[in-house]
């Protein structure tokens, strides 16, 4: 990848935003690109980090598996989001295991590089930003598992899922992400069936709808009655 296209690239994305062409530039020379395969792992749990991720094309997600076995998908990322940066700021090892869910194409910056961003003062302020609002989606999901009825926690879950993904359109709003119900189990914490039971149900009520493409519209009145903000 050509420096001006890593450039234009980091340029869209919220942490780099307040940056000069000068300093992305700078920013650049201490990136490496490195491609990962879909199914890779691309950090493993307990593993020490070095680095932060920022993803320039793909998706990756973070994974815990429990005592029992079960898989529970802890955080999606994009193209433009990034991930690694907890373990840089406090010393400690990873929590979750990242694997790509698509061919991934990665931008690694050292743990150096780093803290030289964070010397910047509007890339540290906005690095504060992103880790609190990091921090109550993580107290959003705990609020979510706390439900013992299944239909509130997969509806809990889509109202999550329509703060970051959300698209408002004239028929409610749609989730601009694929997630099979395997994924939404994982992100839940049930199992695929008890998911499946819960979608359609919310599908013949008419709260939700499944699109072509299979990505979820939520309709007016799921929107209404759970007051969606995106």
């Amino acid at each position: 990848m050509k420096e001006e296209d890593k450039i234009e690239f980091l340029k869209n994305i919220e942490l780099f935003s307040s940056l000069t062409d000068d300093e992305l530039r700078e920013t650049t020379r201490s990136i490496v690109i490195k491609k990962f395969r879909k199914g890779q792992t691309i950090l493993y749990e307990e593993d020490t980090n070095e680095y932060m991720y920022i993803i320039f094309e793909g998706e990756v997600k973070a994974i815990q598996t429990t005592e029992d076995g079960k898989e529970i998908i802890l955080a999606i990322h994009n193209s433009g989001d990034f991930f690694g940066e907890i373990s840089l700021l406090d010393g400690k090892t990873i929590p979750a295991r990242v694997l790509a869910t698509k061919d991934a194409i990665t931008a690694i910056i050292s743990k150096k590089g780093f803290y030289s961003l964070l010397g910047h003062n509007k890339v540290a302020i906005k690095m504060s930003q992103i880790l609190c609002s990091r921090l109550r989606e993580s107290w959003a999901k705990v609020q979510m598992l706390n439900f013992n009825n299944a239909s509130q926690r997969v509806k809990m879950l889509l109202i999550m899922l329509s703060d970051k993904y959300g698209s408002k359109s004239d028929e409610g709003i749609i989730l601009k992400i694929k997630l099979t119900h395997q994924d939404l189990a994982e992100m839940s914490g049930m199992t695929r069936e008890t998911v499946t039971r819960v979608i359609d149900k919310l599908q013949k009520s008419g709260e939700i709808a499944i699109l072509k493409n299979k990505v979820i519209r939520l309709t007016p009145d799921f929107c209404r009655e759970f007051k969606c903000s995106i």
